[in-house]
């Protein structure tokens, strides 16, 4: 593991820990691109990826990660929580550019049915703040 991605890593756990969302905004390339478990298409940019980001911390209850796995620039976190009761497991896919900051983040998910409450939720809060899903 590089140092570069050691301390992006040791950041990331900070923003979970602490829901930092000043440090998340200062981690995040302005071009980078949120991939979805309920979305096809990527969403592209800093302001967008905060914000689906904080969302999710207020929707997911008993977050925790379990196991990290480490390449050169990226980085994989499984992870467990409960979306309005249901249990889910999931996949954080974060890779980082050559001035550290995360330009891709990816996320996947399951059960079906964790998955269909989680788009359920993040849809009410994106129609409220102006963004669309589709």
């Amino acid at each position: 593991m590089t140092r570069q991605i050691s301390q992006g890593l040791a950041q990331w756990h900070q923003v979970v820990k602490n829901k930092d969302y000043e440090l998340l905004a200062q981690m995040l390339a302005e071009n980078v691109r949120f991939h979805s478990p309920t979305v096809w298409k990527p969403k592209q940019g800093h302001v967008i990826t905060h914000y689906i980001l904080q969302t999710v911390f207020g929707i997911f209850e008993n977050f925790q990660y379990h196991r990290e796995f480490v390449s050169e620039n990226s980085v994989a976190l499984e992870f467990s929580a409960l979306v309005d009761g249901k249990n889910i497991k999931g996949v954080d896919l974060i890779r980082w550019n050559h001035e550290g900051k995360i330009d891709q983040f990816e996320v996947v998910m399951r059960p079906l049915n964790g998955v269909q409450r989680m788009l359920e939720l993040m849809t009410a809060e994106l129609e409220k703040a102006g963004f669309y899903l589709k």
